[in-house]
């Protein structure tokens, strides 16, 4: 052994042994900030934030463990092999081979992220849970438009309309849409598959703007990348479970006339050719969907499926929330106005059991069709009228949907100012403030269902008062009498167990003279109909309780009181609001 050596560096402990920063993982993974991006995109590794930031606050940080995973995963030589490839094509553009570079392009390695999804998801309920991102993203891309500065290519928007109709056409065949809400982002959907509640965001159908600024493009696209592959395992096994094939192919006509969701009527025909005839068939569709997209199709609407779907096996039946959205639009039929959110329609009144047809080619049945009882319409004045149908504005659609009743049409004829569209996704009970037009639908949805309700502004406590039900005429007179002589003397010995239960916990004696002082006491408030003043001992209790928490805990305690106390000055704010309309609209009448 030699005489001198060199002391090995100090050993790292703690959080510089757990973390490391972006910039050291580039030198270990050798790669540069872009690809990195990608990497942890392809992989779901996210920045951590340790307790202590040993480098500083400017730094971004991850695990070691994570850096480690990405560094011995097959997918980071694919990536740069592709980046070398890459370097070619730019190099022969740069000389001005164009021949070399399009042979180049045309050979471009292409990487498949198969094995990351099953390996990031190794259950199929786990791809579930995390579907709400990929499901937002791939429609949000299915409604843009194809920009070659942006690097957003046509077939890649073509094929994130083709996976949102497939995913649309399963949702709307099993009948498995809960919830809709529209807004200003767009239109908000909520399904349940196999008990997980999956909620996604669809943008309007109008002309999509790009900005250039707030935006970073290769971050979207390479989360659309990931997305596209996930989504597309999902939609398999979901059509496998209801013994349908997958791919599907469309119908060219009806998805030339912007009907997808029912231009898959020619599809168990194809399935019975011989698998030559049918690559062929998929190739020249496929060819013939990505020059219809080019030339910029109106409208993507959903589901190319309908038709597909339409004949399967129903093998999943269910659960009471299936059948009763299931039978909601049952034996009616509409018919969609020019104007109407087509789109939309297509995918949510067949969910619900409803016949839907619109105007032009490929549509089931005409405007003259005598059996349509209720047209779509979205303007304030309509040309020919027919009496055996109903005209409503789209929102009834919406409403019906999410209240799980058949509203009255009379709020949402034609010309109508329609009620407040009620976000089905907020419980007004936990907010505090309860709109009049929620009070109305439960009221609604308790005649149809026979239930009692209580009066407006009382609760349900109220439905035990006999003068209430006395007043809504579900009880006689004489039996009010009795249930209220009934009701007080049970208020007279209840107060009267408290009282003598907390004299005893005070240490005080019990005596006959003390428990009628009480029951005196307990009469004389019953009369007046004021309530006790709240006991200091509980108080200071309280206080006490306060003082003796950790400084944490008395923290998120605070905390909880202050969001407390801003949503019941928001509650506040909305009841002011609704006064002042109400002064407003009397005002008007006068």
């Amino acid at each position: 052994m030699p005489k001198h050596y060199r002391p090995a560096g100090k050993k790292k402990e703690g959080n510089a042994a757990k973390y490391i920063t972006r910039s050291q993982a580039l030198k270990q993974l050798q790669v540069n900030t872009k690809l990195f991006r990608k990497l942890c995109i392809y992989k779901g590794v996210f920045p951590r934030e340790p307790k202590k930031k040993f480098r500083g606050n400017h730094q971004t940080y991850y695990h070691l463990k994570d850096v480690s995973f990405i560094r011995h995963d097959p997918i980071l030589e694919d990536l740069r092999a592709k980046s070398a490839y890459r370097k070619k094509i730019i190099k022969a553009k740069a000389k001005r081979n164009k021949e070399l570079a399009d042979i180049l392009k045309n050979r471009q390695p292409e990487i498949k992220l198969d094995r990351l999804v099953r390996e990031r998801y190794p259950h199929f309920i786990d791809a579930l849970r995390d579907l709400d991102d990929p499901l937002t993203l791939v429609h949000l891309f299915a409604a843009l438009p194809g920009s070659d500065r942006l690097k957003i290519e046509v077939k890649r928007v073509h094929n994130c309309r083709k996976l949102s109709h497939e995913w649309q056409a399963y949702i709307s065949r099993t009948h498995k849409l809960r919830k809709v809400f529209i807004s200003v982002k767009g239109v908000y959907y909520q399904a349940e598959v196999e008990g997980q509640k999956i909620t996604w965001l669809t943008p309007h159908g109008m002309q999509q703007v790009l900005p250039d600024d707030d935006v970073v493009y290769d971050v979207l696209l390479s989360f659309l990348e990931f997305y596209e592959t996930l989504l597309a395992f999902v939609n398999f096994k979901l059509y496998h479970s209801i013994n349908v094939k997958y791919p599907p192919i469309l119908d060219p006509q009806l998805e030339a006339s912007a009907a997808e969701l029912y231009a898959l009527a020619r599809y168990f025909d194809a399935n019975s050719r011989p698998s030559e005839k049918v690559e062929a068939t998929q190739e020249e569709e496929s060819e013939l969907r990505l020059a219809q997209l080019q030339h910029q199709l109106p409208s993507n609407e959903p589901g190319a499926l309908m038709q597909l779907v339409k004949d399967a096996a129903d093998e999943n039946e269910e659960d009471e929330d299936t059948k009763e959205c299931k039978n909601l639009f049952k034996n009616m039929r509409f018919f969609l106005s020019r104007e109407v959110p087509r789109e939309s329609m297509l995918f949510v009144i067949p969910a619900f059991g409803g016949t839907v047809s619109w105007e032009g080619e490929g549509a089931p049945f005409s405007e003259t069709d005598q059996s349509i009882t209720h047209q779509i319409v979205d303007r304030p004045t309509q040309g020919h009228v027919y009496l055996s149908r109903e005209y409503v504005q789209p929102q009834w659609v919406y409403d019906c949907v999410n209240t799980r009743i058949i509203l009255p049409t009379e709020a949402y004829m034609v010309g109508r100012v329609p009620p407040p569209h009620l976000s089905p996704f907020v419980d007004n009970e936990e907010e505090g403030y309860v709109p009049d037009y929620a009070e109305t639908i439960k009221r609604l949805k308790s005649a149809a269902k026979n239930e009692i309700l209580p009066m407006p502004g009382m609760g349900k406590e109220n439905l035990d008062d006999p003068q209430n039900l006395l007043a809504e005429g579900y009880i006689s007179r004489a039996e009010a009498i009795e249930a209220a002589e009934r009701k007080q003397k049970m208020m007279t010995l209840e107060k009267q167990y408290h009282d003598e239960l907390k004299m005893e916990l005070d240490g005080f004696k019990y005596s006959s003279s003390v428990s009628d002082a009480t029951k005196q006491k307990s009469d004389e408030d019953m009369e007046t109909g004021e309530e006790p003043l709240p006991d200091v001992q509980q108080i200071s209790t309280a206080d006490m309780s306060k003082l003796l928490m950790s400084r944490k805990k008395r923290g998120l305690y605070e905390a909880m009181k202050k969001g407390q106390e801003r949503k019941k000055a928001h509650v506040d704010l909305l009841k002011q609001r609704k006064k002042k309309i109400e002064a407003a609209e009397k005002f008007k009448k006068n």
